[in-house]
């Protein structure tokens, strides 16, 4: 069996309950360590067979799981974040099922959540943004057509933009063809939930340097909108004069 486990942004008691309890259990742990917190491998039991899949081909790591699966063992192949977002686990689920093999998928929390923490702020704001945009600048892998960082800008919503802290010059640029203005704030959060974590704020035309400024350009995201400013409305839901399906409000008499 496989479970492809999301360990969290970096913060070692960020790994679900569950899935910290197949990590424990698990014969055989391929890990993406490039980007997950070795610490938690120290949950790891005695004998199990580790992998780190940052030198590894897609085709290395499904060997990997195929031998195991012939072994008898159980398999964990520890993504980072959430493995659902920039986790390449597709290919990976297609290689197992023509090998009929079975596996799960037990999701984790993604530092676009974590980032969020760090930085204080809520993504959906009432009167400022209601929309949230994942995505990441194109650099040596393209995005589809359509995905632009400049068209995705144009709507002005709050956005974590992954991957591209490392073209932040790039990055602002295309960001002030869409919505935003040089005055939209900007948080740029290295290792979100990590003990270095980093929090920078800045305007939008300042990102490039501000990054440069602290050395970051590499695992950090950056979050861009209004939500990280000071005005938004009051949410409608916890007002006394709003009525729901648990409570009346006074809008009622």
């Amino acid at each position: 069996m496989i479970w492809f486990v999301g360990a969290g942004p970096g913060d070692i008691d960020l790994i679900t309950v569950k899935g910290q309890r197949h990590l424990r259990e698990a014969d055989q742990v391929i890990f993406a360590g490039s980007l997950v917190n070795p610490t938690l491998l120290e949950q790891c039991k005695v004998g199990a067979v580790i992998h780190d899949s940052a030198v590894m081909t897609l085709e290395q790591v499904i060997e990997a799981m195929r031998a195991g699966e012939q072994n008898g063992w159980t398999t964990v192949r520890l993504h980072t974040g959430d493995p659902s977002l920039y986790g390449a686990i597709r290919e990976q689920m297609d290689a197992l099922k023509r090998l009929a093999i079975n596996y799960e998928i037990v999701p984790g929390v993604s530092s676009f959540s974590a980032a969020a923490a760090a930085v204080e702020a809520e993504y959906t704001l009432p009167g400022v943004s209601q929309t949230v945009i994942l995505t990441r600048l194109a650099g040596r892998t393209p995005v589809p057509d359509g995905e632009d960082m400049a068209t995705l800008a144009a709507h002005g919503a709050s956005m974590a933009v992954f991957l591209s802290s490392g073209l932040l010059g790039k990055l602002q640029d295309k960001l002030l063809a869409g919505a935003y203005t040089e005055d939209t704030p900007v948080a740029l959060v290295y290792k979100a939930s990590w003990p270095d974590e980093q929090v920078i704020r800045c305007r939008l035309g300042d990102l490039a340097r501000a990054g440069a400024d602290h050395g970051i350009d590499k695992t950090a995201l950056v979050l861009v909108g209004d939500f990280l400013g000071d005005d938004y409305e009051r949410s409608r839901l916890y007002h006394p004069d709003f009525t729901t399906g648990f409570r009346k409000g006074t809008d009622a008499d």
